[in-house]
C-alpha cells in the first residue's frame, strides 16, 4: 500500500478498477474532486497517482480472461477500512461491478447491490427479469448448442442476433439474416463468451432483432430510484457485428423528457434491484415503443459520459463519487450543446504503419482528435478482433447535422497507412 496524506473529514471512496487512461482518467479526476480516492487495481498506479489518496495491488486471477481476484479484493478493501474512514464504493469497469457490490455489502456502504449487479452483467438474468415484470425486450432464448439455435431463430423469424451472455462492447453480438448463418454465428459468440469470466461462459442468446435507432442512457440511481443523466444516440458499424463507430449527445435532446421512456427505464432499474450508482442502458425506439436491449451497472463506455459532460458540463465522476457515498447528487448544466465522437476503424485486418489526423482548428466544430494506436500495432476486426480502432474525433455543434458534418469531415480528413 501507499499513503501520502491524511483523508478529509468527507471520508474515503474505494475505486475498483482503474481504466485505460484514454478512456477514464475524466471520471477519476472528477471523482477525486468530490472525495479523497483510493484505488483497488491490478497493476501499480502510473498516471493515477496524482489523483488518489492511495493505493493497493491485487493481482487478477486470469489476466487473459480478466477474471478479478474477488477475495482478495475484498480483503484489500477491508483493510483501507481499517485504517481509514471509507464511505463508499464504485467501479466504472464491467468486470468489476459484481466484485464491487460484494464489497459494499460486506463493508455495510452504499451500492448497486451484488444481485442487481449480477442481474445486469448476466443477460439472460436481465431478459428473464423485465419480461418477467411485463417490460419491453425482443423475444429471446438461452441455447448451449447450434442445433437449439437455429430452430429457435427459424421460430423467431429472421433476423436475429446472437450474442453472448456476459460480455460488454458488442463483443461477440452478431446479426443472422437466414438459417445458413446460425451455425458459424453460434460458434462466434459461444467463443466471445468463453474469452471473459467463466461465471458467464457458455451458452448463447437467441434474440429477435429488434428494429429501430438505438440510444443509450446514463442515470443516476439513489436508494433505487433512476434518474437521466445523458442520452446518446447511438452508430453501428461493421455489419454483421454491432462495433459501436459513434454517440451524439444533445443536451437538449427531447427524449430526456419522454415518460414512455423514463417509465420503463424507471421500472427497469427497480426490477433489477439495483441501489445506488450510475447505471448504461441501451434501448432501440421501434413501433411499438421502447425496447430494452441491456442494462449495465456502469458509467457507458466510449467516452459517453465525457461527451456528456461536454455537452452539459455535468462532472460524470463527481455524480458517481457521489452516489458511492450514499449522498443525493446535484446537479446544475452549464452548457448546452450537442457533441459527438467517431470512432474510425482500418479498413482491412493489418499492421498499422502510420495514423495522421486533422488539428481542431482545420475543421469548425472539431473539438479533439485522438490516435488510439502506435506504429506496429496489430488491428484486427471481427470476429478475429474487436474494438480495433486507430482514432476518435469529437467535434460540438448547434444541432445533430452539424454535428455530424463536422465529424464527417473531420474523419475525411484522417488517414491510416497500413503494413503491406
Amino acid at each position: 500500500m501507499t499513503d501520502d496524506s491524511n483523508p478529509t473529514d468527507n471520508g474515503v471512496v474505494i475505486l475498483v478498477g482503474s481504466g485505460q487512461r484514454a478512456y477514464r482518467e475524466y471520471l477519476l479526476a472528477g471523482a477525486a474532486r468530490r472525495r479523497p480516492i483510493w484505488i483497488l487495481d491490478a497493476a501499480e498506479p502510473t498516471w493515477q497517482q496524482e489523483y488518489v489518496l492511495g493505493s493497493t495491488t491485487v493481482e487478477l486471477l486470469d489476466r487473459a480472461r480478466l477474471v478479478p481476484d474477488t477475495e482478495g479484493l475484498i480483503k484489500a478493501a477491508e483493510a483501507v477500512a481499517a485504517e481509514h474512514r471509507v464511505v463508499g464504493v464504485f467501479s466504472y469497469d464491467e468486470t468489476l461491478v459484481v466484485t464491487t457490490a460484494l464489497i459494499a455489502e460486506r463493508l455495510g456502504l452504499p451500492g448497486l447491490t451484488s444481485r442487481g449487479a449480477d442481474n445486469c452483467r448476466n443477460k439472460h438474468n436481465t431478459r428473464q427479469l423485465l419480461t418477467a415484470a411485463g417490460l419491453p425486450q425482443p423475444r429471446f432464448a438461452y441455447v448451449t448448442d447450434a442445433g437449439t439455435a437455429l430452430a429457435t431463430a427459424d421460430s423467431f423469424g429472421y433476423p436475429v442476433v446472437l450474442k453472448p451472455r456476459g460480455m460488454g462492447a458488442s463483443i461477440g453480438v452478431i446479426r443472422v439474416d437466414g438459417p445458413e448463418g446460425i451455425r458459424e454465428a453460434f460458434e462466434v459468440a459461444d467463443a466471445a463468451g468463453r474469452g471473459g469470466n467463466s461465471d458467464y461462459e457458455g451458452g448463447v442468446l437467441v434474440e429477435e432483432c429488434v428494429m429501430g435507432p438505438e440510444i443509450s442512457i446514463d442515470g443516476a440511481v439513489f436508494d433505487g430510484a433512476w434518474t437521466p443523466l445523458f442520452l446518446a444516440h447511438k452508430e453501428v458499424g461493421l455489419a454483421p457485428y454491432f462495433e459501436e463507430t459513434g454517440h451524439v449527445v444533445s443536451a437538449t435532446d427531447p427524449l430526456l423528457a419522454d415518460e414512455e421512456l423514463l417509465g420503463v427505464l424507471r421500472d427497469a432499474h427497480r426490477e433489477l434491484g439495483i441501489g445506488y450508482g450510475i447505471t448504461h442502458t441501451e434501448v432501440k425506439l421501434t413501433g411499438r415503443g421502447p425496447v430494452i436491449i441491456e442494462v449495465n451497472a456502469r458509467l457507458g463506455g466510449d467516452l459517453i459520459p465525457y461527451l456528456g459532460s461536454l455537452a452539459t458540463g455535468v462532472q460524470p465522476g463527481e455524480i458517481a463519487a457521489d452516489l458511492a457515498a450514499g449522498v443525493r447528487p446535484e446537479w446544475t448544466p452549464a452548457e448546452s450543446r450537442t457533441v459527438g465522437i467517431r470512432f474510425l476503424y482500418p479498413p482491412e485486418n493489418g499492421t498499422v504503419r502510420s495514423v495522421d489526423v486533422p488539428a481542431p482548428a482545420d475543421v469548425p466544430g472539431l473539438l479533439e482528435t485522438n490516435v488510439m494506436v502506435a506504429p506496429g500495432a496489430t488491428l484486427l476486426l471481427p470476429p478475429e478482433g474487436y474494438l480495433s480502432r486507430y482514432a476518435n474525433l469529437i467535434c460540438a455543434g448547434e444541432s445533430f447535422p452539424s454535428c455530424e458534418e463536422s465529424l464527417a469531415k473531420a474523419a475525411a480528413l484522417t488517414t491510416i497507412v497500413l503494413a503491406g
